[in-house]
């Protein structure tokens, strides 16, 4: 077992990694921007290191500041968590040079899987259905164009070390094309050092529903179930739930053996992700796998009763998995509400500012993961989540029904936040009846929704 980890993030899934730790009896050590300085990652870690100004690109993107602080205090293990550097195969390199060992796939994995275009060949390789698309990045406008008419409009523009809905553009027709092109190149550059470019076909309305994948050093891959996570807006997940009310168990066997497949063609290891998109008829198509711990994890959790972190840090540590795919039952139904510092009301607006009063909710069936304390400040200079709000239950309507429950008694007061918007969508009749939901569900449901729903909570 490790023995010393270093925790390579902040917030709540620094907090949630740090409890991981401690209960495995392994010592940890935080690294902080000066902003997180009163943070309680800062605070329950057993050693903290403070790495450099509030930006991220001064701290928590740093990587030799990282490597630093693992060095000076002697860690044998550091958990990248997620966003920031956990999908970054350098970092990973970085650290096998450096003895230390990455809590996540290897390098060479997480470059495979992170070239969007190098993943699509791995998945069709593996037998995994893929949307049609191009041949790898495309070079040229010309070429591009070329392309895209071959495939059919629409078509969506994804940058190929992309995530989290940058780098991504929708063209619906030829006119368009070029100028979102050009866009999404530029933001791809921009945002991820990358400005390449690939194409496919567009699903219209498809759900988002990924499968959560464990593999351990032994060539043991088993797979957790999935998560439906259609409810986004602008590619940015807001609700997640476990199972889908969508898969029938055919459909969850066909889909779950895809995805471990897909992880045994790229040698994976670790905490893993396989996303689709699925269509009306239940047609599903590989979409990416995201090699690290997912935000919405502890939605599989609760379905299944696994700890998710504890694996990683036990597979990172050399032990087999304890279990085989026949000991996996998705025994409950669990729902995970985002919630972030902004205003629904305003254009989901961000709503930095001090918390002068937080009160969250309990009881039965309950679950908050979160960083933030009556008195903290919510900076500008990060993600607003201010934590996830899960609950659970024997049916999807206990689940539903604790989540409204819980939603009313979460009160923070001093910034706007997402609570009444999620309390809306939780009573939408739609939303409550669960088959109709796909990735524009939100979109719509924002345009017919009086938008006094989204500041004001249902007593």
């Amino acid at each position: 077992m490790l023995q010393k980890v270093l925790v390579a993030n902040r917030g709540e899934i620094a907090l949630r990694i740090i409890r991981a730790c401690q209960e495995l009896g392994i010592k940890t050590v935080a690294v902080y921007s000066e902003a997180d300085a009163h943070s309680l990652p800062a605070q329950f870690a057993d050693e903290a290191i403070c790495i450099g100004p509030a930006p991220s690109a001064q701290s928590y993107l740093r990587p030799e500041r990282i490597l630093s602080a693992a060095e000076l205090t002697d860690v044998d293990g550091i958990h990248p968590g997620f966003g920031y550097l956990s999908e970054r195969a350098d970092f990973a390199e970085q650290c096998e040079r450096c003895n230390i060992k990455f809590i996540g796939p290897s390098s060479k994995t997480i470059g495979m899987m992170g070239d969007k275009a190098q993943a699509r060949e791995v998945a069709k390789k593996a037998g995994v259905p893929i949307t049609p698309g191009s041949d790898g990045p495309v070079r040229n406008a010309k070429d591009a164009l070329a392309t895209a008419q071959k495939i059919g409009f629409p078509v969506i523009i994804k940058a190929v070390a992309g995530g989290g809905g940058k780098g991504m553009r929708l063209a619906h027709n030829a006119a368009a094309f070029v100028k979102e092109l050009d866009m999404a190149q530029g933001e791809a550059e921009k945002v991820f050092g990358n400005g390449d470019v690939y194409l496919e076909k567009f699903i219209e309305e498809p759900r988002h529903i990924e499968f959560q994948i464990l593999a351990d050093e032994r060539g043991n891959v088993v797979h957790l179930g999935e998560r439906d996570c259609s409810v986004q807006r602008r590619y940015q997940k807001l609700i997640e739930e476990a199972p889908s009310p969508f898969l029938t168990p055919k459909l969850r066997k066909k889909m779950g053996d895809a995805a471990v497949r897909l992880a045994k063609a790229c040698n994976y290891m670790n905490a893993g992700t396989v996303e689709f998109l699925v269509d009306k008829d239940s047609n599903f198509y590989f979409m990416e796998m995201n090699t690290r711990i997912q935000v919405e994890h502890g939605v599989t959790e609760e379905a299944t009763g696994y700890d998710l972190i504890k694996q990683q840090i036990q597979i990172a540590s050399g032990e087999p998995l304890a279990f085989k795919q026949s000991d996996i039952k998705l025994y409950r139904h669990a729902i995970e509400c985002r919630i972030n510092a902004e205003d629904a009301a305003n254009n989901f607006r961000p709503s930095p500012g001090e918390i002068t009063f937080y009160s969250q909710p309990g009881g039965h069936g309950v679950r908050v993961d979160t960083h933030v304390y009556q008195g903290y400040t919510i900076s500008p200079h990060y993600d607003s989540m201010i934590g996830k709000l899960m609950t659970f239950g024997d049916t999807r309507e206990i689940a539903l029904d604790r989540m409204n429950r819980a939603l009313r008694e979460y009160l923070i007061h001093g910034i706007a936040t997402s609570i009444p918007f999620c309390q809306a969508i939780v009573n939408d009749p739609t939303f409550r009846e669960g088959k109709q939901v796909t990735t524009k569900y939100l979109d719509a449901f924002v345009d017919r929704t009086p938008k006094d729903l989204f500041t004001k909570k249902k007593p």
